[in-house]
């Protein structure tokens, strides 16, 4: 079995939470980041964000790039630890002091 796949069946869930770095999203000169959580892999979820389909307009208008080392550790889990995940990854970020989108 592949190092992956048996990664995967010891955790239940097929839900992620991502985080997509952000230039220039308040025309600052600032860099943000997008926190967010999906049922679909987090590239399939910023493709659609980047094509406009159910996306966030911040994504859309101003996502550069998926940031994996800040999320692909925590990832797959349950929809209810997505939910309380990606809360607490976008407080993290903005407890450093980083402008943070999403996060709901």
């Amino acid at each position: 079995m592949a190092k992956t796949s048996s990664r995967k069946s010891k955790r239940s869930g097929h839900h992620s939470v991502y985080v997509v770095y952000l230039r220039n999203p308040k025309g600052d000169g600032r860099a943000g980041y997008y926190v967010g959580m999906t049922g679909l892999s987090p590239e399939e979820r910023f493709e659609n964000h980047k094509k406009g389909y159910k996306s966030a307009a911040v994504v859309t208008r101003c996502g550069e790039r998926l940031v994996p080392r800040l999320y692909e550790h925590l990832n797959p889990m349950d929809y209810a630890r997505a939910l309380t995940m990606e809360a607490a990854l976008a407080d993290s970020l903005r407890k450093r002091g980083f402008v943070v989108y999403g996060g709901h």
